[in-house]
């Protein structure tokens, strides 16, 4: 091997550091061992790179834009800085606005209560609740599943067609599910949309951690994500895009900051004039350390050189499903095929098993931490599990619906810090547990399974 290529190599295999990766967990069948992250879908861990600038910036935190000490101005400098990073780490275009809010959900629901007047929405079955939902007091129309990509775009574009042309429409589409974690075909939706006189918004929670993401590149008209996903925590998020809704729409909070001028009416009344800056939608005082940790996340993945951590992803992936691959009994859950590219996300259902009770297994006897339920996207797991569930275990079985049999799945996500070791661990354990059944006795309380003690 040439030192060129085992130079690759070892840096293919390096994991970003992260917050947590020395952490032992106890196991109840004794002694403890490090803890295997594999929940990225839902938060993942803080880069150790954030966490340090973060606190170098701590002594030095003051209010934003309304204070003329020393800390207060450097405090407002960070701010913005922040937010030209967040512009140019989503290839914003001149114009564009970024708005940072407390997460994906509120970035959805901010653009839901700026869209104009008789907005028509169209949003797929198979989008996570907050990209779902934020659209019920709209003129929405729910898309069914597509099966493939191009399945996808044909379903969109006949929707699109049968739309009143006159009117203004809205898009609303993931960039990778957090269910499968396969990956969509965002460029040729925001085509067709475009096409048809429609606007785009990407929910990118789940893409912007794995994958370069740019408003420019995609030709979307406005991105969310979340900072806990993009291991920056602080329970920040953005919303960036164009910015003449946004301008017109009354502001999604109103207070201090949003408003440039207030002054009394001669009736006794408030008259404001609203800032049309991204002011507009951050009513009271920002989220300045969460802002910040976005930034410097940003900065850290965009260093780190998205070519080596797309790879190394693609290398776990490969593990992952290679050994899920080697138990029948397991069931990766998929929309558009086992060759569809997708990113660290992975569900599954196993036979003979239920959900809730084999990831408190993977947890209390192997330190692995994965998600089991309907993951906040219940429409699509249903689709995806349809009729025929995994045959029910003695713990942990959710209440199904009248009439629907109990649907529930696991899920395994990872990311730039995840150890080779994490997923080797997990692969085995699944392994085994389907092969000789767990080692410990386990009871439902309040909905979840739980060792029994």
């Amino acid at each position: 091997m040439s030192v060129s290529t085992a130079a690759a190599d070892q840096s293919l295999c390096t994991p970003l550091p992260v917050l947590g990766r020395d952490v032992t967990v106890p196991l109840v069948t004794g002694g403890e061992v490090t803890y295997a992250a594999l929940d990225y879908a839902a938060s993942a861990p803080a880069l150790q790179r954030v966490w340090d600038d973060v606190a170098a910036y701590a002594p030095y935190y003051g209010s934003v834009h309304r204070g003329a000490g020393y800390l207060s101005q450097l405090s407002t400098d960070l701010f913005e800085n922040a937010r030209r990073t967040v512009a140019e780490f989503l290839g914003c275009r001149a114009g564009d606005q970024v708005v940072f809010t407390r997460s994906t959900t509120d970035s959805l629901n901010l653009l839901a209560r700026a869209i104009p007047a008789g907005c028509q929405v169209f949003v797929f079955e198979t989008e996570h609740h907050a990209s779902l939902l934020p659209w019920q007091h709209a003129d929405v129309t729910y898309l069914d599943a597509p099966r493939t990509p191009g399945q996808a775009v044909q379903t969109l574009e006949r929707a699109l067609a049968d739309r009143d042309p006159y009117g203004p429409a809205l898009v609303c589409v993931t960039g990778a599910s957090n269910v499968t974690g396969e990956l969509w075909p965002v460029r040729e939706l925001a085509a067709a949309a475009h096409a048809h006189g429609a606007r785009i918004v990407l929910d990118a929670a789940q893409l912007a951690p794995h994958h370069p993401v740019s408003v420019t590149d995609l030709d979307v008209d406005w991105i969310a994500f979340s900072g806990h996903k993009l291991y920056a925590p602080f329970g920040s998020g953005v919303l960036a895009g164009r910015a003449d809704w946004l301008q017109a729409a009354e502001p999604y909070l109103a207070g201090g900051g949003a408003s440039r001028r207030v002054t009394r009416r001669e009736d006794g009344g408030v008259a404001v004039e609203w800032h049309d800056t991204a002011a507009r939608h951050e009513a009271g005082s920002p989220n300045v350390i969460g802002a910040y940790a976005i930034a410097a996340a940003c900065k850290a993945l965009t260093e780190a050189g998205w070519d080596t951590l797309v790879a190394r992803e693609q290398h776990l992936i490969a593990k992952v499903r290679a050994g899920l691959a080697e138990v029948p009994e397991v069931r990766v859950l998929s929309l558009f095929g086992d060759d569809a590219p997708r990113v660290g996300v992975l569900s599954f259902v196993v036979d003979g098993w239920n959900s809730s009770h084999f990831a408190a297994a993977l947890s209390a006897e192997y330190g692995i931490g994965v998600r089991d339920g309907l993951f906040c996207a219940h429409p699509l797991v249903r689709t995806l599990l349809g009729t025929d569930p995994q045959t029910q275990g003695e713990c942990g079985a959710p209440e199904a619906a009248p009439g629907e049999k109990s649907l529930n799945a696991i899920r395994v996500s990872f990311g730039a810090g995840t150890p080779d070791e994490h997923v080797d661990r997990f692969v085995n354990a699944v392994r085994e547990l389907v092969r000789d059944g767990a080692k410990w006795q386990y009871r439902t309380e309040e909905g979840r399974c739980v060792p029994a003690v």
